[in-house]
């Protein structure tokens, strides 16, 4: 019996030509300047947070507890830098690029985008900047750029090429040329 299953997916592989392939995962490289941007958020929030706690305990002291703004303030201030340091974790801990079977996704923290695969015109390394940028069908106006390690540039183009062969690969940029020590 388990024979005779195994053969049947082995033929509906071969009839298809589909092999379902692994989804493959690369982190998003955040600059420096980026890292320093989301630490100075969580510290605000942090802040927000504990100004807020401090005001909240002077609030319950004074004893003066039926004031509706108060109360709606402390809570909208608490929602706010709640909310604040859930958007900046969630950035750091789950940007990354997502190659499945035909799309490739981008997360940035909640923010999800999805491009279809089969629409992937082309992807140029840039040597200027060294980064990627995938270029689709309607490549004059629509391509983003993949910031990833560069350890992972090959890693991200056999992913993407091994779900669609028509992606063309180029190199844009200057290569500098040799050094050469001329005294005149």
């Amino acid at each position: 019996m388990i024979d005779f299953c195994a053969r049947l997916r082995y033929n509906e592989i071969m009839e298809t030509g589909n092999v379902n392939l692994p989804n493959e995962t690369f982190k998003y490289r955040f600059s420096a300047p980026f890292i320093a941007i989301f630490c100075v958020g969580l510290l605000l929030s942090a802040a927000g947070f504990a100004i807020n706690t401090w005001q909240l305990v002077g609030f319950i002291e004074a004893g003066d507890l039926s004031s509706v703004y108060e109360w709606m303030k402390f809570i909208l201030l608490y929602l706010a830098s709640g909310f604040l340091a859930v958007l900046i974790a969630a950035m750091l801990i789950r940007s990354q690029y997502v190659v499945t079977e035909k799309e490739l996704i981008t997360q940035f923290g909640i923010v999800r985008s999805r491009y279809q695969i089969k629409k992937i015109y082309s992807v140029c390394l840039m040597r200027p900047s060294n980064k990627l940028t995938v270029y689709f069908d309607d490549f004059k106006t629509k391509f983003i750029v993949v910031s990833v390690r560069d350890a992972w540039y090959d890693d991200f183009m056999k992913a993407l090429l091994a779900r669609n062969e028509k992606i063309e690969f180029s190199i844009a940029g200057e290569e500098k040329p040799p050094k050469t020590d001329k005294k005149k």
